[in-house]
């Protein structure tokens, strides 16, 4: 039986240890998370296992990225199973610090990424980079991690963090990893416990609309609203399915496309009732491919 990983609640402590880490020359690695884990953050986890000596995974629902309508009340948790998944996958701490640790009485500063926060998510979601990329810088100052790894299905989450650690100068290396779909296409989220039966056979709409436009791009196809309309042509075909937004940007900085002549993001946000289901590709002309 695997030994669970050192828990560590506090945030001199966490810095302490990797400190103390660093003296002996060893490469620190983090992966932050909300928890409530499943194959998709473990893929995060072994990637970044394979290249460090010492993992840290932190498990805090951040309550600065919840909209005021949003689930953080009722957003999943299961500390048991996440530190069993932890211990398997062998890391050596998990961060798990309370509310008060990370936003104590008085708190009132905040990061924000300006252009990159505010199209696709930041729509409907105003506030929500904001309170990710400051309880991201937290988390740094705090692990004080080598290199940490983000998932590519929060594409704009990703490029949001990169640009923080570009203009602030931050010594940290940003590792992208590939979506982790369900045999179906489904990318995984703990979202995905809110489908009732009838809307997880729906929610394949979001990847099957995603290869629709990736095939017809394959066959040539460069004009950004015929292939959005594919899109949401397979995403209304689900009567379930309430599109939030289906958008084809530019890859590097989010700024509108009329053609693709550039590696462009199809970035798709669909509601299913409770749930908010987040998918997207890469189109990329100077391949001729895709990147799912």
């Amino acid at each position: 039986m695997e030994s669970l990983p050192v828990i560590v609640e506090s945030k001199l402590e966490m810095r302490k240890l990797s400190r103390y880490w660093k003296t002996k020359g060893n490469i620190i690695g983090f992966v932050p998370t909300m928890g409530y884990l499943h194959e998709g953050h473990l893929s995060l986890v072994r990637a970044a296992r394979k290249r460090c000596d010492k993992l840290v995974v932190s498990i805090f629902v951040n309550p600065t990225q919840f909209g005021p309508r949003e689930d953080l009340e009722k957003y999943p948790r299961d500390l048991d199973k996440d530190l069993a998944l932890c211990a398997r996958e062998s890391v050596d701490v998990v961060f798990h610090p309370g509310e008060s640790e990370m936003y104590p009485g008085g708190f009132q500063t905040y990061v924000t990424v300006q252009d990159i926060s505010k199209p696709m998510c930041g729509v409907s979601r105003p506030t929500h980079f904001r309170g990710v990329a400051t309880i991201v810088a937290k988390l740094f100052n705090m692990v004080e991690p080598h290199f940490a790894v983000f998932g590519e299905k929060d594409f704009q989450q990703l490029l949001v963090i990169r640009k923080m650690v570009e203009d602030l100068d931050m010594d940290i290396e940003i590792v992208p990893h590939p979506i982790v779909r369900e045999p179906d296409g489904l990318a995984m989220s703990s979202r995905n416990v809110y489908l009732s039966a009838q809307e997880r056979r729906q929610a394949v709409c979001l990847s099957q609309a995603l290869t629709a436009a990736q095939d017809i791009f394959s066959k040539g196809e460069r004009d950004a609203e015929t292939i959005k309309a594919i899109a949401r042509k397979n995403i209304q075909a689900m009567p379930l399915a309430k599109i939030d937004y289906v958008e084809l940007r530019n890859a590097s900085d989010l700024s509108m496309v009329d053609k693709i002549d550039c590696p462009c993001v199809l970035a798709l946000a669909v509601f299913f009732e409770k749930a908010r289901l987040i998918d997207n590709c890469i189109l990329d002309p100077g391949s001729g491919r895709y990147n799912k």
